[in-house]
């Protein structure tokens, strides 16, 4: 029996593995998905999971719940050996083994794309991960907390009421909109802090936002983020974020303790640096258009497959940056049902069939009520494009499970509002447990426990 192994559990590699259970006949082929987490994180929520709109556990989909037919290994793949078809499997406190496959998918996506700048690896976070989502709301709220209890005018004070986003992409101002938005609705709830003393900035290099859209519906986004009182700095740079205090190319300064890193993604480096398969000038694996990995002479490498954010995908529409399909979910999705269909093809000595899907447009959630869309010419803002956002979204997250528990959270909020409570704690459980074990027992308690003995 022919042995699938799909590299990567997020988009693509759920999606290859999803329809691949449903194009395999019994006995057809053993598919296997390996990946460091148990689940496939739904990307476009995560602004609205750190603004309190969506339960974190809702935003992600279990594997073993959902993949039935497919042999999960919560593990990474450390290198692969495609001459020999073979890969390193590495389970987090184990050893290595290795496994050996006929046929090999990679989908590892792609990660955080940072630059040499001073103080950005040690407090900033990212926005690529449901964790990194949470972190960002427990922060946020939890900032609130410690703001209310200091005087007016302190410099902790001032550093704790600052939000920082770097990056004026789809994940930058939808996160920043939405983080705003989550604020406005802590101002009811903390009398003592007013709207006057929240500062959020966001910093982007090129002069203007959204590339995605007309610059006509960016410029609309602009303003309306302006009437919010958040600060958007175009044609800026950050320059160095050593102990929090985001310092940019144009002399200004802005200490935080909330600055959030969303200037690009990169191919997994560690899963794309531990293989032989070839890649071009971006680090991403090469490919050609029904998804079969090619080498620079474009010779299909037999057997080797990628799709998602990981592969350098021709955009054969015409509409693609440099040619190639941009890395966003809309492509890894349909990527991925696309190279199910074309490996089950070739196994059965059938020809695959190229990838040629046109963006459909964009949608941008900016906050409760308030939206963007863009698909052509056709543009809208504010509430109707809001609309849109969540209508778009919520039929695309995968499974009636994850879509009925995403639709009912809204719906719930709608009457009750965001669950903005905060649980930072809960990264560091043992702090709790540690400081009761070692703090000395009252000496009434430790004389009963001698009258005991």
């Amino acid at each position: 029996m022919p042995k699938i192994l799909i590299v990567g559990g997020g988009y693509a590699g759920f999606y290859t593995a999803w329809k691949l259970e449903k194009h395999l006949r019994s006995g057809e082929a053993e598919v296997v998905v390996v990946d460091p987490l148990p689940y496939m994180a739904y990307l476009p929520f995560l602004p609205e999971v750190a603004a309190g709109s969506i339960e974190p556990r809702h935003a992600v989909v279990s594997h073993r719940r959902h993949l039935k037919k497919t042999k999960v290994i919560s593990a990474k793949v450390t290198n692969i050996d495609h001459a020999n078809k073979s890969a390193t499997i590495t389970p987090e406190g184990g050893e290595s083994w290795e496994y050996e496959y006929d046929q090999i998918v990679v989908t590892a996506g792609s990660v955080s794309r940072t630059f040499p700048i001073p103080g950005i690896a040690d407090h900033a976070i990212g926005m690529k991960s449901i964790e990194e989502a949470v972190a960002a709301r427990d922060t946020l709220i939890s900032n609130f907390e410690k703001a209310a209890a200091l005087p007016k005018g302190s410099e902790l004070r001032k550093r704790l009421l600052t939000t920082v986003v770097v990056g004026g992409g789809f994940a930058g101002i939808e996160t920043f909109a939405e983080l705003r938005s989550a604020a406005n609705a802590l101002l009811e709830k903390f009398p003592e802090i007013s709207f006057d003393e929240t500062e959020f900035h966001l910093i982007e290099a090129m002069g203007r936002i959204m590339p995605e859209v007309s610059l006509q519906t960016a410029e609309h986004v602009l303003k309306d983020l302006a009437k919010r009182g958040a600060h958007v700095h175009l044609d800026t740079q950050v320059a160095d974020a050593t102990d929090g205090v985001v310092k940019t190319n144009t002399g200004e300064e802005y200490p935080s303790d909330l600055i959030i890193w969303t200037a690009g993604v990169m191919a997994n480096p560690q899963v794309v640096n531990g293989s032989d398969l070839p890649r071009e000038a971006r680090g991403r694996i090469s490919t050609q258009g029904d998804l079969r990995v090619v080498d620079e002479n474009g010779e299909i490498i037999e057997g080797a497959w990628a799709a998602g954010d990981v592969a350098a995908v021709p955009d054969l529409t015409g509409g693609g940056v440099g040619g190639m399909c941009v890395p966003n979910a809309q492509h890894a999705v349909r990527q991925a049902k696309r190279l199910a269909k074309n490996l089950v093809a070739t196994l059965r000595g059938e020809e695959p069939v190229d990838y040629i899907h046109k963006n459909l447009g964009a949608v941008a959630g900016l906050g409760l009520y308030n939206g963007a869309f863009q698909s052509g010419k056709i543009a809208l803002t504010g509430f109707f494009a809001w609309v849109a956002h969540r209508g778009y979204h919520g039929l695309a997250m995968p499974t009636w499970e994850r879509k009925w528990r995403v639709l009912w959270g809204w719906y719930h909020n709608f009457f009750l509002g965001r669950d903005q409570v905060q649980i930072g704690a809960v990264q560091k459980p043992r702090e709790f447990f540690e400081t009761y074990a070692s703090r000395p027992k009252p000496k009434v308690e430790q004389a009963d426990e001698q009258k005991a003995a």
